[in-house]
């Protein structure tokens, strides 16, 4: 059996994930890591293929994201891996992606680095992944599978570091404007839990993420980081993020 294990607040995940597997045969079972109602206590088998789909929030896994993928159990099931980031960088993501799933059981088989619109600027690699990143990234998942199927096991040698890098991006809290008419669209389906359902106006910042999710799917986008906090990161990523960056892959 073939599983996706997806953690995509905005989209660009999936679809740079949706890409990936899109040659492999066999259905495929999607686990909703955003999904705060799902129980992630999910046992594979050895035979099983697992494509993990994490973004890189500031070259980190998603700690949220992070803590569910460690309450599953591998038992020895091929695992590829592959993170999505805003055309600045990756980082430390692949290798800490690496180390949660070898510690719950997976064996790591192959990994990919892929670019998507950016989820706080969208400005930033707009329109990502593109036709020709879904080109790319269908033949990443072909040679993938060639080497899936070839008699050597052999776990990809990952950019990154150990330790990883500090966490960092904190206070990015989206606030809910005059649009807003408390539809709860946000509430429902926050991955952290951090907008109030009975007042979706109110967001607790512990509990807020920064994943961006309640400002896309906002459907009058209402919702919006403050004004001043936009403008610094967008200035930031206009020097760090600027130009194309290629996707990448670890086989």
């Amino acid at each position: 059996m073939n599983y996706l294990l997806l953690f995509s607040p905005t989209g660009g995940t999936a679809a740079a994930a949706e890409a990936l597997c899109s040659a492999w045969d066999g259905p495929w079972e999607t686990i909703d890591l955003t999904d705060r109602s799902a129980g992630f206590r999910r046992s594979f088998a050895p035979e099983d293929l697992v494509l993990a789909a994490v973004p890189s929030f500031g070259g980190r896994v998603p700690a949220l994201a992070g803590a569910r993928l460690a309450q599953m159990e591998g038992n020895g099931a091929s695992a590829v891996l592959l993170c999505v980031y805003g055309n600045r960088a990756f980082e430390d993501t692949l290798v800490e992606l690496e180390d949660l799933l070898t510690s719950a059981g997976f064996r790591c088989r192959a990994a990919a680095a892929a670019v998507a619109q950016h989820s706080v600027v969208p400005q930033i690699a707009a329109g990502r992944p593109d036709g020709a990143d879904r080109a790319q990234l269908q033949d990443f998942g072909r040679r993938i599978c060639s080497a899936l199927s070839g008699a050597a096991e052999a776990t990809p040698s990952l950019p990154g570091n150990r330790p990883y890098k500090e966490r960092g991006g904190g206070g990015m809290v989206p606030q809910a404007g005059e649009a807003c008419v408390r539809c709860g669209a946000c509430a429902r389906r926050c991955p952290a839990g951090a907008i109030d359902s009975a007042g979706p106006s109110q967001t607790d910042e512990d509990k807020c993420i920064s994943c961006m999710r309640c400002v896309a799917l906002c459907p009058r986008h209402a919702r919006q980081l403050p004004a001043p906090k936009l403008a610094a990161v967008t200035q930031m990523l206009s020097q760090t993020a600027a130009g194309r960056r290629e996707n990448e892959l670890f086989l």
